[in-house]
């Protein structure tokens, strides 16, 4: 596996002797961004990898914590992310077919000559129009579970928590965990020893919760709950 990350990382960036791979044909293809799928713009390379994109592209990774690179998923170190000046070089040096009018254009020039070639804005045109299968304004249902203390119903995973915290805090039977349960690998007769420590571990996130609550909302929810809990 390490070999194979290897061969693509050094792949992205090797050319033959007598410049790129392919001809004029696959230039524009193999000096494209993996993100946008567009020629590059400003590009950037990752250090450890060897990756490439566009510097604007990129930039969502780099607002995590431990940034994964799009293309092969590696950890990267952000400050080690520089400018691709051999990259730039290139897109000045090499020329390809616009995809549209087949008039040849410097690679650094093709995003602007693209956007107002008007074949390719006739193609553009004749592609299908997406149209979703559900419409967009329709509420996403929330899974909803019971408590299993005291039986109260359509509570999601916040809510759960929360009732168990206000409600069965000093309560020391043991309970199969409803959200585990309902998961196709749970299994319903596992009894946990300390329900509500298993709900703020196990449980800390949720599809619901994320798109719902920002990451210092969440964090602090978290924090006031394991607070709670710890001085029970």
């Amino acid at each position: 596996m390490a070999m194979f990350r290897s061969l693509v990382a050094s792949a992205q960036q090797r050319q033959p002797p007598g410049g790129p791979a392919g001809g004029d044909s696959g230039l524009e293809a193999q000096y494209s961004c993996p993100i946008c799928l567009e020629v590059y713009h400003r590009p950037v390379a990752i250090g450890s990898c060897g990756h490439t994109f566009c510097g604007e592209c990129l930039q969502p990774c780099l607002q995590v914590p431990s940034p994964l690179c799009p293309l092969c998923r590696l950890p990267f170190d952000p400050k080690k992310v520089d400018k691709a000046a051999h990259v730039e070089k290139q897109l000045s040096s090499y020329k390809a077919p616009c995809r549209g009018c087949n008039k040849k254009v410097t690679l650094a020039k093709m995003r602007v000559h693209v956007s107002s070639c008007m074949k390719v804005q006739e193609q553009m045109a004749n592609c299908p129009k997406f149209v979703p299968v559900v419409p967009t304004s329709q509420p996403i249902p929330r899974s909803t579970f019971t408590c299993p203390y005291c039986g109260a119903r359509n509570l999601d995973q916040q809510e759960l928590l929360k009732h168990c915290v206000d409600n069965h805090r000093s309560d020391p039977n043991r309970v199969v965990c409803p959200i585990c349960s309902a998961m196709p690998w749970g299994d319903p007769s596992y009894k946990s020893a300390n329900f509500l420590q298993h709900l703020l571990h196990r449980h800390k996130f949720s599809y619901d919760t994320f798109v719902d609550y920002s990451i210092d909302e969440e964090a602090a929810f978290q924090a006031a709950l394991a607070l709670s809990l710890s001085e029970n």
